[in-house]
């Protein structure tokens, strides 16, 4: 009787921790996966860098009850663009961002035609490991397969996102992100990507009583023309490297900017930016070279999109600013370890657009 009842204990404790063994699958899903720093020379690694950024700036951030839906924010070292980056956020106060980048080195992976997510648990920030929101996963299973893929190695080696977190995570600890990038898409994909996305997103905040604006924002990074002829790869001066060729590019990135990316939003006016931006002959071609050719449309027409299922009625752009790396003072950041990634002379600068949506 002693040994049968010893079996039987024996067999109830085997059934019972069989129950709490999980799976591999879930095993795995629990696991702590940290998307590293990249750039560790034009943006900052540790909170002192960017705080030190921010008093060279001159900048007094304070609390603020803007409630900001999307903005477009520069993504170059912060030498270059700091003050911009600030100015572009500063209204960005929700706890969830989804983030919509640039995929630089999509053709390395030859990746195109889909959004790109990772599966990430955490990005690493100057301010401690950064979650991602677990909407990140919803969204995913509620897209149709067609229009995304996940692919860790471009989120981890691509810096249009990573310049920003440690702006938004500086001001807000809670902070959460959804970060996507977009590769080489035509205008027709990103309209039906977009109105998609939206659809599904603006049914997850409905279901989960979130605000638009208040919970969650948007921040779509972008860098405008990408002028000169050195150190690029081509001739990029179309209007020549003097002051005049200068002026001239200046003038056609305020264009772009009046005409697709201020006042009430709408379709035509996201087709037409891609018309100044990428060539109709090849969408994986510059037509005028901002490397946010695919981020800022389909960001744009995704949070327009979203504000319209939500509230029936279109986003309004504000222009906030427009900087170069050769059009002001510039801070030193070399004594903090840091540095810049690329010359900024009149033969090789970069422009910046700063523009908020509400």
């Amino acid at each position: 009787m002693r040994l049968l009842f010893i079996l039987i204990c024996l067999c109830c404790f085997s059934c019972t921790s069989k129950k709490n063994v999980k799976n591999p699958a879930q095993v795995l899903a629990l696991e702590k996966r940290v998307r590293p720093v990249h750039d560790t020379i034009g943006f900052t690694k540790y909170n002192w860098q960017l705080d030190s950024i921010y008093n060279r700036l001159g900048i007094k951030d304070s609390k603020n009850k803007m409630q900001w839906k999307a903005a477009i924010s520069p993504h170059d070292d912060y030498k270059y663009a700091g003050r911009l980056y600030y100015e572009s956020l500063k209204g960005i106060n929700a706890n969830t961002i989804i983030l919509i980048g640039v995929a630089h080195r999509a053709r390395n992976f030859k990746l195109q035609d889909k959004i790109i997510f990772g599966d990430f648990t955490h990005w690493q920030s100057p301010y401690g490991d950064l979650k991602v929101s677990d909407l990140n996963a919803e969204i995913m299973a509620q897209l149709p397969k067609s229009t995304y893929l996940v692919h860790n190695d471009m989120q981890e080696l691509e810096h249009s996102l990573e310049a920003i977190v440690p702006f938004l995570h500086r001001k807000n600890k809670n902070l959460q992100i959804i970060p996507i990038l977009v590769p080489y898409i035509n205008y027709e994909t990103i309209d039906s990507i977009s109105n998609v996305f939206s659809d599904v997103v603006a049914k997850i905040l409905k279901q989960k009583h979130l605000i638009y604006g208040k919970d969650v924002a948007v921040v779509i990074s972008n860098d405008a023309v990408h002028y000169g002829n050195e150190e690029w790869s081509g001739d990029l001066a179309p209007f020549g490297v003097d002051d005049e060729g200068t002026k001239k590019a200046r003038a056609l990135d305020m264009e772009i900017i009046e005409k697709c990316l201020v006042n009430e939003m709408n379709t035509e006016k996201v087709k037409n930016f891609t018309e100044y931006t990428v060539k109709n002959t090849n969408y994986k071609e510059y037509n005028w070279v901002w490397c946010g050719r695919y981020s800022v449309p389909f960001g744009v027409s995704f949070a327009n999109k979203l504000n319209q299922a939500l509230y029936n009625k279109p986003l309004t752009g504000t222009f906030l600013g427009y900087a170069s790396s050769i059009d002001h003072e510039l801070i030193k950041v070399e004594d903090l370890g840091m540095g810049t990634t690329a010359i900024a002379t009149q033969q090789h600068w970069v422009g910046y657009a700063s523009i908020k949506f509400e």
